[in-house]
């Protein structure tokens, strides 16, 4: 497969100052999504949201082919999951549509296999209890905003 001039440019030259992360994630995800054929990531971020929880627990985005009649989503399925969503292609690609605000997809593939595992649901915070008389962020006078966070934070820990 012939590589793309994107791809074949060499990476940025480091010069061994730290950076953050996400400077550089950004770009690596976008590729990554942008090979699959999403140019809009939002479309397997908030998968969940727009298939709906059913849904999202049976199959996940896998890739999406643009072409003249409309686009085409493929979706990994668990097996036999595929055979019960064949019947929901339409409002699935309804929802789907809705969301992107265009007609870009205009038909559904399944491909079965194994998905790959969600993320864990956030831990649930605990609940801020009182703050202690001696502790040290009552002590704290400096501006009044700051001084309210770090009781705020100090009732959370």
């Amino acid at each position: 497969m012939a590589r793309t001039p994107e791809e074949t440019q060499p990476p940025p030259k480091r010069h061994n100052w730290t950076r953050v992360i996400g400077a550089d994630a950004g770009s690596v995800a976008g590729t990554a999504f942008a090979r699959a054929g999403f140019a809009d990531p939002s479309l397997v971020l908030r998968w969940s949201e727009i298939a709906g929880p059913e849904v999202a627990r049976l199959a996940q985005p896998l890739k999406f082919a643009e072409g003249p009649s409309g686009g085409t989503l493929t979706l990994r399925a668990l097996p036999g999951a595929a055979l019960f969503l064949a019947h929901e292609k339409r409002s699935l690609c309804e929802r789907i549509n809705a969301y992107l605000g265009r007609q870009a997809v205009a038909q559904i593939k399944f491909s079965q296999g194994a998905l790959s595992p969600r993320p864990p649901s956030p831990k649930p915070q605990k609940p801020a209890g009182p703050l202690p008389p001696a502790d040290p962020s009552r002590r704290y006078e400096g501006p009044e905003g700051l001084a309210k966070a770090l009781q705020a934070l100090a009732r959370r820990r």
